[in-house]
C-alpha cells in the first residue's frame, strides 16, 4: 500500500497541515478534532503525544501537553483511542513527540501500533539522524513509517543534504530558530531562508512549521513550499472555542 503522506504530497495544492496535542482540551476530545479536521478540508494531521519535558514547544503547546498529561492522556491511551480512525478518517496521521515516551513503550511495539492503527509517519525532533540510520530506520520501515526531519534557518547546506537523502517524504522546515508560537509575520531573515532551501532543489519537499497562523503567514510559508503546519495558533482557537468551532479557524486560513 502506498503511503497516505506521500500521495497527499502528489496533489496539486497547497497542504495545510494542522498540529494539536491529544487529549487536550479534554482527554476524550482527540477523535472527535480528527475527524471534524478533515471534515473541514485540512490535508495532513500531527497528533502531539504530550511529554513532560517538551523542548522545542513553545508555552501555548507546552501548556496543553502539560494540561493533557493532568487529563490522563498516556502514549497506550491515545493508540486506544485511535484503533478504530480509519473507519471514519483516510487523510495522513502523523504522530509528533519525543523519543524518550517511544523509547519506554519499545520502539519496535511502538511502530506496530502504529502501523496497526494507520499512523503514516512519525516526528521525533530529539532522534538524532545518526542514532536513527544506525538502530531504528529498519524497524520505521518494516511498518511503513516515514520518519521526517526537521531543519532550521541555522541547519547547515551539508546537514540539510543529509537529511533529505534520508527522508522519504517531506520535510519539516522550521520557520525559526525560536520557539513555536511566537512571532507576527516572517520578516526578511525567514523569507530569504525559505528562498535558499527552495533553490537547493531537494528530492523532498518542504513543509514549513512554526509561526503559521492566519491565511497571510499561510500564504508566505507556502509562496516556495508545498505546504504549512499550524500548531499554537490552533491550539489557543481550541482554548477559547472549545471543540465546537473548528471549521472556523481553518476557514480562516485559506
Amino acid at each position: 500500500m502506498s503511503n497516505r503522506i506521500k500521495s497527499k504530497l502528489q496533489e496539486d495544492k497547497k497542504l495545510l497541515s494542522i498540529y494539536f496535542t491529544a487529549g487536550y482540551p479534554s482527554l476524550n476530545d482527540t477523535v472527535q478534532i480528527i475527524q471534524d479536521l478533515e471534515k473541514d478540508g485540512v490535508d495532513m494531521i500531527e497528533i502531539g503525544l504530550p511529554f513532560s519535558d517538551p523542548l522545542a514547544d513553545g508555552p501555548t503547546i507546552q501548556e496543553s501537553s502539560t494540561h493533557a498529561l493532568k487529563n490522563g492522556m498516556t502514549t497506550e491511551l491515545l493508540f486506544d483511542q485511535l484503533i478504530a480512525i480509519r473507519k471514519s478518517v483516510s487523510i495522513p496521521l502523523i504522530i509528533m513527540g519525543y523519543f524518550n515516551p517511544m523509547l519506554q513503550y519499545g520502539v519496535e511495539a511502538f511502530c506496530k501500533k502504529c502501523h496497526e492503527i494507520g499512523i503514516d509517519g512519525l516526528i521525533m525532533p530529539d532522534l538524532p539522524l545518526d542514532v536513527y540510520q544506525s538502530d531504528y530506520e529498519a524497524i520505521f520501515k518494516k511498518y511503513g513509517l516515514l520518519n521526517i526531519f526537521l531543519i532550521t534557518p541555522q541547519t547547515s547546506d551539508q546537514r540539510i543534504h543529509q537529511i533529505d537523502k534520508a527522508s522519504d517524504g517531506f520535510i519539516y522546515m522550521v520557520s525559526s530558530a525560536s520557539v513555536t508560537g511566537s512571532k507576527s509575520g516572517f520578516g526578511q531573515e525567514q523569507e530569504n531562508y525559505f528562498e535558499r532551501i527552495a533553490a537547493m532543489n531537494l528530492k523532498n519537499t518542504q513543509i514549513v512549521g512554526f509561526g503559521i497562523k492566519d491565511a497571510e503567514t499561510f500564504k508566505q510559508a507556502t509562496k516556495t513550499a508545498k505546504g504549512a503546519i499550524i500548531g499554537s495558533a490552533f491550539i489557543k482557537h481550541l482554548t477559547a472555542n472549545g471543540i465546537n468551532k473548528i471549521a472556523d479557524f481553518i476557514n480562516k486560513i485559506r
